[in-house]
C-alpha cells in the first residue's frame, strides 16, 4: 500500500460535485454510530472510529491507498472494508509462513514490494502484521529495500540469547550449508522494486548491490554464530575487509536476480563469507554462465563487553566444492598476512626511477603551465567531495553506521567523479580490495574524498577510469580527523562513446605523496 499524507482537497481525491450534498447528508446521520457505510460515490468508503475523527480509503479497483492526512492516534488496524482488510504498512518484507519459525539454512528471502506498480498484478506479500520486532533492535536501523528483510530475518535470531553459563562452553563447529542464505529480486515482475535499483541509463545501481551484499553477509555471519534452539552469543561481528570485486558480466535490471552466500572459511576470531551475485538472461540461459559477479567478505568477532577478539564456531566443509572453497579462503588468508608485513617496508631504491617518470609531467603543469600536454589532468584537478552528518536512522544493529551504507554512499561518489571525468555515462568493472580501519558512530562528521588516481588507455575502445574514495570521519570538537575506509573502483565507458570521438585524458601526479599512491595501486593490480 502507498501511504498518502495529503489533505482530501487534493487533486488525487475528486468528489462527483452532483452528489456532495447526499454525502455530507449521510456523514451527519451516521457521525456517532462507528460503523462502516458504503458511500454513495463508487470511489470512496469511510468510518468513523469516534464521533469526530473519519478515516478515508480508496475502494477503487486499479489501486489502494490509506489517507493518513489525519493524526497518528487514529488505529488504522479498525478500518474494515467489505471488499478487502489494510493490513499494517510495510514497503518490503519477508515471507514466513510461521512467526515463531527460526531462520531455516537454505530459506531464500525473497524482496518484494508491497505498491502494486502500473504493470505488476500479483497480491503483494506482507508480514509486518505477524512479524515481531524487538524494540531493542528496531528502532533507528537503517532500512533499504533488501536490508529491511534482512533485519526482520535476523531479529528472530537475537530474540533468545545464551545464558551467562553457556556462553563459556565449547562451541560446535557447523557446515557451510548450515549457514547458507539465499534472497531473491523478482525484478521481472516487481515494478517498484525494479524502480529502486535501476539508475537514470535503466541499469543497474551497483551501489546498492554492494550495500545489499554487506546486509546479506552479516546474516550469514550471525546464523553461523548461533546455536541450533536459536539463541545467539554476546558477540560483535563487524566487516573487516571486503576482497577484491569484478564484475564478470553486465547485470541487467528488468530480470530476476539472486544472491547467495555462505561461511567458507573460520579462523579463530574471524571468518570468509563467499557471496555470489547470479542471473539468468536470453544471453546466457546456461547456469554455468550465470555468475555475475563473487565477493569475499571477512567479519571479526569481538566480545560485547570487552571488545576483545571472541573466539567463533569452525567450519566443517562437507563436499569437494567446500574443501576447495576453504582452501582458497586459506591462501587468502596467508596472502592478506603477507601484505600487511610487506606494507611495513620502506619503498626500495628501484621505485625512485618509476616516480621521478611519474612526476615528470606534473612538474610541467606545475612549473609551466602552458605547455603542458593538453590530453593530461593533473590528479587534484579531479577531485570530487561528499560530507554527511551520520544520523541514528543509518545505524546498524550494534549501534555504529552501516558498513553497506559507506560502501554505498563511496560507490555513488566514485560512480559521479568518473562521469564528470569522462563525460559520458561510467561502467562499472570492479572494486578493489577494502579495510574497514576505524568504525564509524553515529553523530561523526564523515567526508568521503575522491579522485581519479589514473587511467589505463592501451585498449582505446575500452579505457580504465580508476578512482580513488577515501572516507574521513571527523570530531570538530576533538580537532581530529582519521581514514575510516579506502575505496578503489574501477570504470569504463561504452564502445559507442569511444566511437563518438570521445577521447580519456590522462592523470598525473603533481606531489611525490601523489605518486606513491598511483604506484601502489599499480602494484597491488598487478599482484592479484
Amino acid at each position: 500500500m502507498i501511504p498518502l499524507k495529503r489533505p482530501l482537497s487534493h487533486p488525487s481525491f475528486i468528489f462527483n460535485k452532483s452528489n456532495s450534498k447526499s454525502l455530507r447528508s449521510l456523514i451527519k446521520n451516521t457521525r456517532s454510530t462507528n460503523e462502516t457505510f458504503s458511500s454513495p460515490i463508487p470511489i470512496f468508503y469511510f468510518k468513523f472510529s469516534d464521533s469526530t475523527m473519519p478515516i478515508f480509503a480508496a475502494n477503487s479497483s486499479s489501486f489502494s491507498r490509506v489517507n493518513t492526512h489525519f493524526p497518528d492516534s487514529v488505529n488504522q488496524q479498525t478500518l474494515t472494508s467489505k471488499a478487502q482488510t489494510f493490513p499494517q504498512i510495510r514497503t518490503f518484507c519477508v515471507k514466513r509462513t510461521n512467526p515463531n519459525a527460526e531462520l531455516s539454512a537454505s530459506n531464500d528471502i525473497p524482496i518484494v514490494s508491497t505498491v502494486s506498480g502500473p504493470i505488476q498484478t500479483s497480491q503483494p506479500i506482507d508480514a509486518g502484521s505477524s512479524m515481531r520486532k524487538p524494540i531493542s533492535l528496531w528502532p533507528g536501523m537503517y532500512h533499504s529495500p533488501v536490508t529491511n528483510a534482512l533485519w526482520e530475518a535476523r531479529s528472530s535470531m537475537f530474540e533468545k540469547s545464551f545464558a551467562e553459563k553457556d556462553s563459556q562452553t565449547e562451541l560446535v563447529a557447523k557446515t557451510p550449508s548450515m549457514s547458507r542464505t539465499s534472497i531473491a529480486y523478482k525484478f521481472s515482475s516487481d515494478y517498484i522494486l525494479r524502480e529502486q535499483y535501476k539508475n537514470p541509463w535503466d541499469e543497474m545501481r551497483m551501489g546498492k548491490l554492494l550495500e545489499d551484499l554487506d546486509a546479506l553477509a552479516g546474516t550469514i555471519s550471525y546464523k553461523h554464530c548461533r546455536k541450533d534452539d536459536g539463541a545467539t552469543r554476546p558477540i560483535l561481528l563487524v566487516t573487516a575487509s571486503v576482497d577484491k570485486m569484478v564484475l564478470k558480466k553486465p547485470i541487467r535490471v528488468d530480470f530476476d536476480l539472486k544472491i547467495s552466500g555462505a561461511v567458507t572459511w573460520v579462523g579463530r576470531s574471524s571468518m570468509e563469507i563467499q557471496m555470489e551475485v547470479t542471473q539468468s538472461t536470453p544471453d546466457s540461459p546456461d547456469p554455468s554462465d550465470s555468475v555475475a559477479l563473487v565477493a569475499n567478505f571477512t567479519f571479526v568477532a569481538r566480545d560485547s563487553k570487552t571488545g576483545k577478539s571472541a573466539p567463533l564456531n569452525q567450519i566443517l566443509p562437507e563436499t569437494e566444492h567446500e574443501k576447495l572453497l576453504w582452501e582458497e579462503a586459506e591462501e587468502r588468508n596467508k596472502m592478506r598476512k603477507q601484505k600487511r608485513v610487506a606494507e611495513k617496508k620502506d619503498v626500495d631504491n628501484r621505485d625512485e626511477d618509476r616516480l621521478n617518470t611519474l612526476l615528470a609531467e606534473g612538474r610541467v603543469f606545475c612549473d609551466m603551465p602552458a605547455l603542458a600536454d593538453r590530453d593530461s589532468i593533473l590528479i587534484r584537478d579531479t577531485r570530487h567531495e561528499n560530507s554527511l552528518m551520520c544520523q541514528p536512522q543509518q545505524r546498524n544493529i550494534h549501534g555504529r553506521i552501516f558498513g553497506g551504507f559507506l560502501m554505498r554512499k563511496a560507490s555513488e561518489l566514485a560512480f559521479s567523479n568518473a562521469y564528470a571525468f569522462a563525460g559520458a555515462a561510467p561502467c562499472f568493472m570492479e572494486v578493489d580490495h577494502v579495510d574497514f580501519f576505524k568504525p564509524v558512530d553515529v553523530g561523526n562528521f564523515l567526508r568521503f574524498k575522491s579522485c581519479v588516481l589514473y587511467t589505463e588507455l592501451e585498449n582505446p575502445m575500452k579505457p580504465l577510469i580508476n578512482v580513488e574514495v577515501v572516507a574521513h570521519v571527523t570530531r570538530p570538537e576533538l580537532r581530529c580527523s582519521e581514514v575510516s575506509n579506502k575505496f578503489y573502483f574501477t570504470f569504463t565507458v561504452r564502445p559507442e562513446a569511444m566511437k563518438e570521438g570521445l577521447k580519456i585524458r590522462n592523470v598525473v601526479p603533481a606531489t611525490e605523496e601523489e605518486a606513491r599512491r598511483v604506484l601502489e595501486r599499480m602494484d597491488a593490480e598487478r599482484s592479484q
